[in-house]
């Protein structure tokens, strides 16, 4: 049962991630209107939202795009910063999103951050902890146990991770209906990246819940 679950997770997870880079691309080609830049767009999603103590920045890579709480910085690809698309302007306005959710000091958002070293520091042993717990489950079944409870802290991040990416969206679209930098032609377009994006972090929680079901499965059955 749990590998079917696996190859299920397995299957669901390369479609989602296939699904954002088809969606991203495909909306890479559609420009925007009022041809504002994803730059742009952030920085007046920010204005607009009276929030001035926040920097846009452009980052390396490809869909590496993210906010920084500790700095402050939404930091935007620079297939997003430099882009004038409807999905750079959704992608763009998202980041945004969590700049918002932390000047409005939104609960989840500060769940997820207090998890942050918790996670860090689970991520850098859990693996090795888990390897030596199902080795010695027999004879330190503890081990095995506190793994778990390690690996159960990445599991609550991926699950937290949810409401926060989704409300993040839902504010990037509203301010990009509200203020006009969406309209009537690409609104839906802008709405359908983000909902694929979406998906890759339910697939992504989805993941971590079935990897820890299983290993509380081999300590189940430890006799």
């Amino acid at each position: 049962m749990v590998w079917i679950l696996f190859i299920a997770v397995a299957i669901l997870s390369y479609w989602a991630q296939s699904n954002v880079k088809r969606k991203f691309e495909k909306y890479s080609k559609m420009p925007l209107s009022n041809g504002m830049t994803g730059r742009e767009v952030a920085e007046q999603m920010l204005q607009d939202n009276g929030i001035y103590d926040v920097t846009v920045k452009s980052t390396r890579g490809m869909l590496t795009d993210f906010y920084n709480p500790q700095d402050k910085t939404v930091n935007l690809s620079e297939a997003v910063y430099g882009s004038n698309s409807v999905a750079a302007a959704a992608v763009a306005a998202h980041e945004c999103g969590h700049a918002l959710q932390h000047a409005q000091s939104y609960a989840p958002l500060k769940l997820r951050s207090m998890l942050v070293p918790v996670v860090q520091f689970s991520s850098t042993i859990v693996s090795w902890v888990l390897l030596a717990g199902i080795i010695m489950l027999k004879t330190f079944p503890q081990l095995m146990l506190f793994g778990i409870i390690l690996f159960a802290a990445t599991t609550l991040f991926s699950i937290i991770t949810l409401p926060v990416e989704i409300n993040a969206s839902q504010r990037a679209l509203v301010w990009l209906n509200r203020s006009g930098v969406t309209n009537v032609s690409n609104h839906h377009e802008a709405t359908d990246a983000l909902k694929a994006a979406a998906y890759t972090y339910v697939v992504a929680a989805l993941s971590s819940l079935a990897t820890l079901i299983y290993y509380i499965t081999i300590y189940n059955n430890r006799r």
